[in-house]
């Protein structure tokens, strides 16, 4: 599977070729998902979904600037989980982790109700690269700590990140 991983790693930087915004933000969130994953879970099904959904998770934004004139997470939800099929389907990827992965991508920003372990850590990683892309202030910041992060490794990159220890 790790290789699969990586095929679908170089795949989505071609399919983003020329967005290095694109390119550098599903870099960040695969990090940390899998850092989160690895601290929080043995599972190597969960560990392996939450890094291909955290590569795909953004897949549809291109297509929705271009068909909507916006990216909003509505029409990321509703456009990405087709667009991430098609490519974990071209590189192989088992049938039942695609399809997990496709809903994952489907609901990556809505937060509650939360599905599962995968869904969790997508939600935080994704939470920790925007906070900082999107430069939230402090309260803002505490009160997606407080709402949003369940994991003790989430929490805890989160909070050393932006000094709230």
């Amino acid at each position: 599977m790790e290789r699969k991983i990586r095929e679908l790693y170089l795949r989505m930087i071609e399919f983003d070729a020329g967005q290095p915004a694109l390119i550098q933000h599903f870099t960040k969130v695969y990090s940390y998902a899998r850092l989160i994953a690895e601290a929080e879970t043995e599972d190597l099904e969960i560990r392996n979904t939450v890094e291909a959904a955290a590569l795909v998770h953004d897949i549809a934004i291109p297509m929705c600037r271009e068909k909507y004139g916006s990216d909003a997470g509505p029409l990321q939800e509703r456009e990405g989980p087709e667009l991430a099929r098609n490519m974990l389907m071209t590189l192989g990827f088992p049938e039942d982790m695609t399809q997990r992965v496709c809903a994952l991508v489907g609901e990556h920003h809505t937060y509650l109700p939360i599905d599962g372990m995968d869904h969790q850590i997508l939600i935080e990683a994704d939470f920790i690269v925007n906070s900082f892309e999107g430069e939230h202030g402090l309260e803002k910041r505490r009160r997606i700590l407080e709402d949003i992060f369940k994991t003790d490794t989430g929490r805890h990159i989160y909070a050393e990140m932006f000094g709230m220890t």
